[in-house]
């Protein structure tokens, strides 16, 4: 695993990180999400292998060993994949021993708490998309989910949330509040069942195949 440690988007462009590369940014359920939810996300995440690698993409999430970023790391190396998976964490957050070991990269940015890596993985997927294309894709998740959902929107990255998948995910497919409702109506956001999501993610990815 490459280790990086950055203090401004500027030096993002220095990390050695990949370059001019469609993006899937995968937020949501970590520590909180419950066993139900992550054993019904890991036959959707591994049918994503092959299509991820056929776009030549590259994945960021939040980089740690729990939840839908275990799921991702195990689902990669399960399948065999070759696409490189960046993992974005505050540096005060974690312990480096706490990091998914199949993450090709980590990205370890400003922080003291969770959540600050939050506006980071938008700026790591920003640099690593460039011009081609990028798509957040929202399962399960907590109160700082709804953060990265709102940070995808405002850097005008199309937003996935799978319905289904629990928690904040299912809150915003039923525009449970103010919040949620705001997100969900976005034009950029799409609510989408599990079955859904692989013939999406590559219309998204691979444009116009």
């Amino acid at each position: 695993m490459d280790r990086v440690r950055v203090t401004s988007k500027a030096g993002l462009t220095a990390a050695g990180l990949p370059a001019g590369r469609p993006v899937l940014v995968l937020v949501g359920g970590a520590g909180g999400m419950a066993g139900g939810d992550l054993e019904a996300l890991v036959p959707v995440l591994r049918d994503l292998v092959p299509l991820l690698d056929a776009c030549g993409a590259v994945v960021v999430d939040g980089g740690t060993d729990v939840g839908v970023m275990r799921a991702v790391g195990r689902a990669r190396a399960a399948a065999g994949g070759a696409f490189p998976l960046v993992g974005v964490a505050a540096e005060v957050a974690v312990d480096l021993d706490e990091f998914e070991p199949n993450h090709t990269h980590l990205v370890l940015v400003p922080g003291d708490a969770w959540g600050d890596e939050s506006p980071w993985l938008a700026d790591v997927a920003d640099v690593v998309a460039g011009p081609e294309p990028s798509l957040t894709v929202l399962v399960n998740g907590g109160p700082i989910t709804f953060d990265d959902a709102e940070h995808s929107l405002g850097r005008n990255r199309p937003l996935v949330v799978l319905r289904g998948s629990g928690r904040t995910a299912d809150a915003i497919a039923e525009s449970a509040d103010e919040r949620s409702t705001a997100i969900a109506t976005s034009p950029l956001t799409t609510v989408l069942g599990f079955d859904e999501l692989r013939a999406h993610v590559e219309r998204v990815l691979r444009p116009g195949r």
